[in-house]
């Protein structure tokens, strides 16, 4: 492994790229640092501190705690993801939008332009609801966080956020374009891995202290370990169907008559379902933070309030209605599962192609009973992945709810972690393969997944 590991270094064109993605990576995570002027941090500090398992939290953990300090990066690359994710939906059910994605390079180009004015103005509305929150905002001692609220405020907020996340998506761009992997999904993935210290730290430390028997702590690890394997299994596992191409004559040469196959993943909406529950199922709780303290107020509104509590408590991981927590985000979880893999692969588009170029399915018939083939193994092989996804979702919070295990580990940023990790080294392994050096692996090859 070291071997291989020094030929990653011995391509010049390889090790540029990897330099090139590391030193943007780093300018990135030192951007995260930099706050946003006229707040106080430390006051922001305390009011996150109980936010961790609200809306608020969950956007945190994608920006790699930028969110939480206010920095210039605080909307991170979500706005870009949002706008990517509106598009896409789109061209599932706007005619426009659908012509474009079947124009080929062109409609791609165009595709891309839209996501990026999408971004600027997601960026914007977000920004300024941002800096609302943090004038409005008050620790339980009454500090304020912001010490000279108004327009100017706003304004500058608006201005210096939304900059900086047009210049997180550059970055990610640039990183594309110029260095390994999928700039996008990097920037994710170096914010999640970044909160990684804090929470091996936090695990040694509850061990220490004696929360955490040693005993536990080896069945954490090796827990660890099971899921990341399962992880990767479900990222790779994948259902081959298989394709017969006819020989074609076109002039005077001879096309077709060749075997293949489509792969179906097993995984194939990805992350996505986590976070589209985690956004519903959050919800009520990040509603119920804005009325805290009014349920004692006389009236309608004091009623209202009340109520909002009672809702948001029903949909927390901790407490007696956890059980019904579990379950709704489940359900949630697998049926996004089902609704994006709907969207991203169309049976009927994969029948049409196949038709038009002479392929088909060995005892299948073309057109709609070939669309109906498929649509059938698709369904079959996406309920163990929808499960999976639930699993790995759910087994953070039932650890900590009901084992009394501080898990740190888990959920939505394990497989983006992952899945992106699979990602990048296929592409290192591309170029070690491409310039006959010996790759990571020595049969089959990675099929990583790209976010976004």
């Amino acid at each position: 492994m070291l071997e291989k590991l020094q030929n990653v270094f011995r391509v010049p064109e390889l090790k540029r790229r990897i330099a090139f993605t590391a030193a943007l990576l780093i300018v990135y995570r030192l951007g995260g640092h930099v706050p946003t002027p006229g707040i106080d941090s430390q006051a922001l500090a305390l009011i996150f501190e109980q936010q961790k398992n609200t809306l608020f939290g969950l956007y945190d953990m994608f920006v790699g705690g930028a969110f939480g300090k206010a920095t210039v990066f605080a909307l991170g690359i979500m706005p870009y993801i949002s706008a990517a994710i509106i598009l896409q939906l789109m061209g599932a059910v706007v005619p426009y939008f659908q012509k474009l994605q079947k124009e080929g390079e062109e409609g791609r180009k165009k595709i891309q332009q839209l996501t990026r004015y999408g971004t600027v103005l997601l960026s914007m509305i977000q920004s300024y609801g941002i800096a609302i929150y943090l004038e409005r905002a008050t620790t339980e001692g009454g500090v304020s966080v912001v010490g000279d609220p108004g327009w100017t405020f706003r304004l500058f907020t608006m201005i210096t956020l939304t900059s900086g996340t047009i210049f997180v998506m550059w970055l990610g761009e640039q990183i594309s374009e110029r260095g390994i992997g999928n700039g996008i999904s990097l920037i994710i993935f170096i914010g999640i891995v970044a909160r990684f210290p804090n929470d091996v730290y936090m695990t040694v430390r509850s061990m220490l202290i004696g929360q955490i028997q040693p005993f536990a702590m080896i069945a954490i690890g090796i827990m660890m370990l099971l899921i990341i394997a399962g992880v990767v299994l479900m990222t790779q596992g994948q259902r081959k169907i298989p394709v017969q191409y006819a020989k074609r004559v076109v002039g005077r040469k001879m096309y077709g008559g060749q075997s293949t196959h489509i792969p179906l993943r097993v995984n194939a909406a990805g992350v996505m379902p986590i976070i589209f529950a985690q956004s519903i199922i959050m919800i009520p709780g990040t509603a119920g933070t804005f009325f805290q303290g009014a349920a004692d107020q006389p009236g309608m509104f004091g009623f209202l309030a009340d109520m909002m509590l009672n809702i948001s408590a029903m949909f927390s991981p901790r407490g007696p209605w956890a059980p019904l927590y579990y379950s709704i985000y489940s359900v949630i979880i697998i049926f996004f599962t089902y609704f994006y893999t709907a969207i991203v692969l169309n049976p009927e588009d994969l029948a049409d192609n196949m038709k038009k170029y002479g392929g088909f399915i060995p005892g299948v018939r073309p057109g709609k009973r070939t669309s109906e083939y498929i649509d059938r193994v698709l369904t079959r092989i996406t309920l163990p992945g929808a499960v999976f996804l639930a699993m790995i979702a759910i087994l953070p919070d039932i650890l900590i709810n009901y084992l009394g295990v501080p898990f740190y580990f888990g959920g939505t940023g394990l497989l983006i972690v992952v899945g992106v990790a699979l990602d990048t080294l296929q592409q290192i392994e591309s170029h070690l393969v491409m310039r006959h050096y010996e790759g990571f692996l020595k049969k089959g090859k990675l099929r990583g997944r790209r976010f976004g």
